[in-house]
């Protein structure tokens, strides 16, 4: 865990990271001559508009306060862009590059990130590995998993680290759904259902490149919510059958709307409704619905509120609706969401567990959204771990 201070080595081991919120005291904790606590680990920041401007303006900036990383240069082809990490992260125009080639050459770095589009995503990374980097990258690895394979392959060739900021999944919810599921305390899990449906039929309401690539729904929802299904679950999906459409009232070009149901290799099942055409967004982003149902209880995650109704094995044909549970607090903690899988991605290269979301864990991701794809193409149930084999076997090839 983050819990005392350390300080990052120029010669290239991290030797340590201070916990979220320390500051530093240099009068306390450095003499003259000797070396400098609190170095920061060196980033190069590649996308910087759209969901990179969150980085620059939301995510990195307590980082960068506290010590903790320093943004050397930043990356995007869109000169406007660029503002972003001027305005939020202090660089000047000698730091910010629309060349990703040159900002590498130019700035000696520990590891970059990789917010782009998933088809340019093995690129900045052969870029970074071959500058002697480690590497955070945005969901997912790839648009395809034998790129995404090939992207793994290349990293542990290297002997380099890679995370994948799986954001969701570490959300405050759906992280204090997943301990109450972990505890015990309700026994064995039979099955869980979950529900994201939103209204967003008119372009460019979601973004509009999303209503221009086919597969829209698996690719940017599946990315996540099977992911968390996976985890909620405590285990590998052995089999995935899904059902995709779009609606003659939809502006998508590819799916919007999936069913989807899920076999794991402990027996768990799942199902996963999935819609963005629909009337009225009642499970929107962040609002979802879940609920698990277990040996001893049904727990309910209703836009964002948890709640347990136990088992009362003295009574038969017991009915209830959504509120007449026992209420559970979501869980605390300093960060939840990109917050916590940036301090996991430092705490991993200072020596501690690999995070959750590591490249080759996260294989499994981008193999469960692709077999959904694939399965809702041909009306078949694909075995996961199966089409997994095969992208390696092909990248190996």
């Amino acid at each position: 865990m983050l819990t005392i201070e350390h300080w990052w080595d120029r010669a290239g081991k991290l030797k340590g990271i201070r916990q979220l919120g320390e500051v530093l005291d240099h009068e306390k904790n450095t003499q003259k001559g000797d070396w400098r606590l609190g170095m920061a680990c060196r980033l190069i920041q590649v996308g910087t508009g759209g969901f990179g401007g969150m980085w620059c303006k939301e995510w990195l900036p307590r980082f960068v306060a506290n010590g903790l990383i320093e943004v050397v240069a930043a990356v995007d082809i869109n000169q406007e862009a660029l503002e972003n990490p001027r305005k939020h992260l202090g660089l000047s125009d000698d730091q910010c590059y629309t060349d990703a080639k040159k900002a590498f050459d130019e700035n000696e770095a520990d590891f970059s990130t990789v917010v782009v589009p998933p088809g340019f995503h093995e690129d900045i990374v052969d870029l970074a590995l071959a500058h002697d980097m480690h590497i955070l990258s945005e969901k997912p690895i790839a648009s395809d998993l034998p790129t995404s394979v090939r992207i793994a392959n290349k990293v542990k060739a290297a002997g380099k680290k890679m995370g994948v900021t799986m954001s969701h999944r570490f959300d405050q919810d759906k992280t204090s759904l997943r301990e109450a599921l972990r505890s015990g305390k309700y026994g064995s899990l039979d099955y869980i259902v979950a529900h994201h449906t939103c209204e967003l039929r008119r372009s460019p309401t979601w973004g509009r490149f999303r209503y221009e690539i086919s597969d829209v729904q698996q690719i940017e929802g599946g990315v996540h919510y099977l992911d968390i299904l996976a985890d909620l679950a405590g285990a590998r999906c052995e089999e995935i059958y899904a059902q995709s459409w779009n609606p003659k009232w939809s502006e998508f070009a590819g799916d919007p709307q999936n069913l989807v149901v899920m076999r794991f290799e402990n027996g768990t099942r799942a199902m996963y409704e999935a819609a963005a055409t629909n009337a009225v967004g009642l499970y929107p982003w962040q609002n979802e619905s879940w609920r698990a149902e277990c040996e001893h209880a049904t727990l309910s995650l209703d836009h964002r509120e948890l709640e347990v109704f136990t088992h009362d094995a003295t009574k038969n044909g017991v009915r209830k609706r959504l509120g007449e549970g026992e209420d559970i607090p979501l869980s605390e903690r300093p960060n939840f969401g990109h917050h916590w899988l940036i301090e996991k991605f430092l705490d991993w290269l200072d020596g501690g567990e690999p995070m959750e979301t590591n490249v080759e864990d996260n294989l499994q991701s981008v193999a469960l959204f692709s077999a959904g794809i694939e399965s809702g193409r041909t009306g078949k149930p694909v075995r996961v771990q199966d089409l997994l084999a095969q992208a390696r076997k092909e990248v190996e090839a």
